[in-house]
């Protein structure tokens, strides 16, 4: 198990590597150029000499890939860079990260106990009137889109009604924090429970349908174990292994979708900071959250394999 896991950590850097070099040799086909940002039009105009003598300081004439081992090495050394505004990335990434991580928690808690209990429930009452309304809002939870939700949501709760803020993560003149936090972070959190719960709840289902079929079940039955307890010490803890294996499987797309969900409401999370440094053509903290983003999702997946491979034995001995 040892060297499965030392194995897939091993091929992560290379894929890292990749990634990175794949985004900054494309940020650099964008025409981008950091002089513009750092120096007025007035004085790029008039001191051409100093402009060319900056550009040589800042290592711009060099090669790409000279640029890139630069950037690189800085990187491993815990330098991420300036963003043009002339702000420490280091700082903005240590400010906005946690907000990511504490939106994607709360998002895949939530979820996975509404989307394993309503899917536990079903089973347990197929075709009762809690099985039709999950199963409903299963199909529509995977079918709309997570930004027409995160929208509706702000027309209905925000805007129309007025519980909820529309953006941001606290009021500046918020007098108790901790509610006023909790007030900003309830619409984006639904918004991306509900597309997760939808997936959780049919696979908590049937699963649980499948586990109670079987044979050791009617078995327990048969020997006059209570119902709560074949439920729960049987059929229950059989059904979760495939279930946890498909929650820890939707943690990168949970972290993808935070991205979007950011911009709809305005949170001030690593997906904003991306989706602002685009629009404005900040391209070193494109560069910088951009792999952030992809390490993250890179650690779910090795995530995902090191519980398969422990669940399933088979899974590590293949490879």
């Amino acid at each position: 198990m040892v060297k499965y896991i030392i194995k897939k950590l091993l091929m992560m850097i290379p894929m890292l590597l990749l990634i990175s070099f794949i985004v900054f040799y494309g940020l650099q086909l964008t025409g981008i150029d950091p002089i513009n940002f750092m120096v007025s039009p007035e004085v790029l105009s008039s001191n051409k000499d100093n402009i060319d003598a900056l550009r040589e300081s800042l290592g711009l004439n060099d090669p790409l890939i000279v640029q890139y081992f630069h950037w690189l090495i800085n990187c491993l050394q815990g330098d991420l860079g300036y963003s043009f505004d002339g702000s420490s990335i280091v700082s903005i990434i240590s400010v906005r990260l946690p907000y990511t991580f504490e939106l994607a928690g709360y998002s895949l808690v939530f979820s996975a106990i509404l989307g394993i209990g309503i899917g536990i429930i079903s089973a347990i009452r197929q075709n009762g009137i809690i099985d039709y309304v999950g199963r409903v809002l299963a199909v529509l939870g995977q079918a709309v889109p997570q930004f027409l939700v995160g929208i509706i949501l702000i027309q209905i709760f925000a805007i129309k009604l007025g519980i909820f803020p529309s953006g941001n993560r606290v009021s500046p003149e918020a007098t108790n924090p901790f509610i006023d936090a909790f007030l900003h972070l309830f619409l984006p959190v639904v918004t991306l429970t509900i597309g997760m719960v939808a997936v959780l709840m049919r696979y908590a289902r049937n699963t649980m349908l499948d586990v109670l079929n079987c044979d050791y079940i009617k078995t327990a039955r048969s020997k006059g174990i209570p119902e709560w307890k074949v439920y729960l010490k049987h059929g229950f803890r059989n059904a979760m292994k495939p279930v946890l294996v498909i929650l820890v499987f939707r943690i990168p797309m949970l972290v993808g979708g935070s991205v979007v969900i950011e911009s709809v409401f305005s949170y001030p999370g690593i997906g904003l900071t991306m989706t602002d440094a685009i629009v404005s053509g900040d391209y070193p903290i494109v560069l910088v959250t951009t792999m952030i983003i992809a390490g993250t999702m890179l650690i779910c997946s090795f995530m995902v394999d090191v519980f398969n491979a422990l669940l399933d034995p088979r899974v590590r001995l293949s490879e």
